[in-house]
Formats: structure tokens, sequence, C-alpha cells
């Protein structure tokens, strides 16, 4: 797709009027000058384009006519979105938790499986839990106000999965196959807020520069709304931490007994 906005934009840098003309410009018909990149001069002294601006930007080009919802890209990427903080969260547990299964030794009393069990029960377990639920809730109420349908074109139902529904089989066959130890409920409560706040802090952030909601959802909220809004998802994490650390309990005590 030809993008005739790039045009304007260096027409303006370059110092060309709407008709062609640069009044300022005293090395007419000399030498090579910065505009002569996308204009060729004319005899008369008119600069015309001469090159073809081809725009890439992903919301512009699309497959079968189809486009992403605006602003899925602009400013900060994926990483404003939770789904994909959270993937990170998860390859960063498992990757630690493999490279703890293969040192030698007594595993239980190193630094780096007190710091596995830390990842996993503070955060990789309520957080990746928190992303499975509240993600099918919202899709089974109204799938556009998190992954509007015009999505689909471009990632299959299959990865949709892979992002927002095999996270918890495998969180919870973790708990089932390998004990952790939990710390001091305040310090959890305490590590598990301070990130929220700054996740929470990074989307408003992200709103108030670029003027879109990384999810439509939030886009329906007052301000007042808005707070209930985040202060609810606070609530349901900081009782996911609680059910993961019950589970936790339960299990491997009775394993311990048995």
């Amino acid at each position: 797709m030809f993008d005739s906005g790039c045009w304007e934009q260096d027409r303006l840098e370059d110092g060309i009027q709407s008709d062609g003309l640069m009044p300022g410009d005293k090395t007419s018909g000399r030498g090579h000058k910065s505009s002569n990149t996308f204009f060729m001069e004319t005899g008369p002294g008119n600069q015309v384009p001469q090159a073809a601006c081809v725009n890439l930007e992903p919301t512009v080009i699309a497959k079968d006519g189809e486009e992403l919802p605006a602003g899925i890209f602009v400013y900060g990427g994926p990483w404003k979105y939770l789904t994909f903080l959270n993937l990170l969260l998860q390859m960063t547990f498992f990757g630690l938790a493999a490279v703890n299964d293969l040192q030698p030794g007594e595993k239980a009393e190193s630094a780096l499986n007190r710091w596995k069990d830390l990842l996993f029960s503070v955060f990789a377990f309520p957080v990746g839990t928190f992303v499975v639920v509240l993600f099918w809730t919202i899709f089974a109420y109204d799938r556009e106000l998190v992954y509007p349908a015009n999505i689909d074109a471009f990632f299959p139902p299959w990865i949709n999965h892979a992002m927002h529904t095999l996270v918890l089989p495998v969180l919870l066959g973790e708990v089932l196959v390998q004990p952790h130890t939990y710390p001091q409920m305040r310090h959890a409560l305490a590590a598990l807020s301070v990130v929220g706040v700054a996740y929470l802090s990074w989307i408003v952030w992200v709103y108030l520069t670029v003027g879109v909601w990384v999810y439509p959802l939030l886009g329906h909220f007052s301000a007042a709304g808005l707070l209930g809004f985040f202060f609810f998802n606070m609530v349901v994490v900081t009782l996911l931490y609680l059910l993961g650390d019950r589970l936790n309990s339960q299990i491997w005590r009775k394993n311990k007994a048995e």
C-alpha cells in the first residue's frame, strides 16, 4: 500500500511548498541536496516525488483484507500485554527449574532452588492462573472486550489456547509433581502488590501516551470504575496465591504422611 502521508511529512521537512517550490533554496540545479533523496527538481525549479514510499505497518497490511485492532503494535509492542509478560514469566520459571534439576548434589537448600520456589509461589502460579481465568471469563461474556474476532485472521485458535489455556494445566501439573517452599505471607503479598501496581501504572501510561487502552474492556470504565476493576483484580490474584499455598500444603502434607 502506498502511503501519501509520508510525502507530506518529507515535503515539510525539506521546506518544500505545496506547489513544489523551495523559496529558501539557494542551490537550485547545483549538486546534491538532502531533498534529492525523495524529490527531483524539474527545469522550472519545482520538486516532484521520485521515490515510492511503502507503508509496512502491520495495522495497514493485513491478511485477507482484515486489519488488526488499532494500536495493537503501537508504543510498548507486546510488552504491554499481560499474556506476553506471563509467557516470559513461565519460561523463566521452567527454565530455572530445569537448571535446578540438572545441578548435582542437594537441591533443597540451594539458592537456585529457593529462587525457583519464590518465583513459582509468588508469581508464576497466581499470575499464570489469573491470566487464564480472567481471559476466558471476559472472552465468554464478550470476546471483543479482550480478544477481538479479527485477531483470528492472524493468530489461529491453537495459538490462542497455547497462550491462554495450556498455562493452567502445566501449572497444576507442577503443583502435583514438585513441592514448593512458600515465603512468609506478608512478604509474598507485598511483592505481588508492587508488581501489580507497576503493571497497572504501565498500562495507564500507555493510554495517556497514545490514547489506546491495552485491552478494549478498559475503555468502558469511568475513572472510579477503573480503580474498582484494578482493585478487584488484585484481590483475585491474592486469592490465587492463597489457593496455590493451600494446594501445595495439602498435597505434600498428605504425601509426607503416606
